[in-house]
């Protein structure tokens, strides 16, 4: 599994740490070993115009998923036999935005941090929160992920 971290912010986060998180929760969640992820730290102006342009949002947000293939939840996408490699997607965070999360919800910024990396990941392997049983369902297995490296959701 290859979890590539592109950072264009100025937050300094641990990449490494957050890139293995992430190759961990997508392991556990059963996807192809061969699979790749990129997981990119944008300023808030760069996440701004991507929730603008993607999702037709007005101002930033913490996390934007882009997944590449098909997913549902518990039924991750697997490459095709003799085929390349399996891209999932990208997954874009803004430090920023996090930082101001957590303050807000008043908890740790590093966990805070991890939640949206998982929240990202999850989303990429099809996971949503459109209706209260979808939330609940996601926040129990981001629960799950983040109680892994000994961190909790708010």
């Amino acid at each position: 599994m290859t979890v590539e971290i592109v950072e264009s912010q100025s937050i300094d986060v641990d990449t490494g740490a957050l890139g293995s998180f992430a190759q961990e929760t997508l392991e556990r969640e059963g996807v192809d070993p061969e699979a790749r992820l990129t997981l990119t730290f944008v300023t808030m102006q760069e996440i701004t115009e991507l929730n603008e342009a993607h999702m037709g949002k007005a101002g930033p947000t913490d996390v934007l998923s882009f997944p590449i293939e098909d997913a549902a939840p518990g039924a991750p996408p697997h490459a095709d036999p003799g085929g390349p490699p399996l891209d999932l997607g990208d997954v874009v965070i803004s430090g920023d935005i996090v930082a101001e999360h957590a303050r807000e919800f008043g908890v740790a910024f590093e966990d805070e941090l991890y939640l949206m990396v998982c929240h990202g990941v999850l989303h990429i392997l099809g996971w949503d929160h459109q209706t209260e049983q979808e939330a609940h369902r996601m926040e129990d297995r981001e629960a799950k992920h983040l109680a892994t490296v000994g961190r909790t959701r708010r």
